[in-house]
């Protein structure tokens, strides 16, 4: 029997595909790395172009098929890896909540924190995609009390795609550092994957910064 594709992974340190890079490292599946230099304008080659031409990181290739959209992407590699037990299947209780907030993140998290970040007045209710900001948040931080997890006791890709997100965003002050986010962000932060990712992370973006060969995985 032959071996299935493996997925090949586009990445550059310090942006938002980190988090997929962390996800891979939960699933503990082998892939196939490409680094890209976003200082160097990398993402705007044509050669990456042709495969994703919004020319963004995270992307993958498995398969023939094309997948990008952070939340995409790590629903696609947490269905693709059901072992990992990472996504909870079709007919799971939790499989509704999960794709909920898989796809709360990009529908309303960060339109939320675009408008909040570039200081636009709060949009009509009936004109805005995700309503406004305040209420973002407060959703997010009434469903992070079930904790520890964002699914109650129940560990998910949805974790690790929320604690990298949630890091950032209180670093920038875009979301503010509340008792439950902070304990949030810490428990995932703390898991022994996101630990190997974010020193992953680190070496990869050294070796941009010093114009050396990318470390080997």
């Amino acid at each position: 029997m032959s071996s299935p594709p493996r997925v090949t992974f586009f990445h550059s340190p310090r942006t938002r595909s980190s988090g997929t890079l962390a996800l891979f490292e939960e699933l503990g599946v082998p892939y196939d790395l490409h680094t890209l230099n976003l200082k160097k304008g990398e993402q705007r080659n044509p050669e990456y172009l042709a495969i994703n031409p919004m020319g963004k990181v995270p992307a993958i290739l498995h398969d023939g098929a094309l997948i990008t959209e952070q939340p995409a992407v790590f629903m696609y590699l947490a269905d693709l890896y059901p072992e990992a037990k990472l996504a909870p299947p079709i007919g799971d209780p939790l499989r509704g909540p999960y794709l909920r907030w898989m796809v709360f993140y990009g529908s309303c998290f960060e339109p939320a924190l675009v408008d909040r970040a570039q200081k636009n007045p709060p949009a009509a209710p009936s004109t805005s995609p995700y309503g406004d900001y305040d209420t973002v948040l407060k959703t997010l931080t009434e469903q992070l009390e079930s904790g520890p997890w964002l699914l109650g006791d129940r560990y998910t890709a949805a974790d690790v795609l929320w604690g990298g997100a949630l890091d950032w965003t209180t670093k920038f002050k875009l979301v503010p550092e509340l008792p439950v986010i902070r304990s949030y962000i810490d428990r995932v932060l703390a898991r022994p994957a996101m630990i190997r990712a974010r020193e992953m992370d680190a070496a990869m973006a050294f070796a941009q910064e010093q114009g050396v060969p990318q470390p080997s995985r």
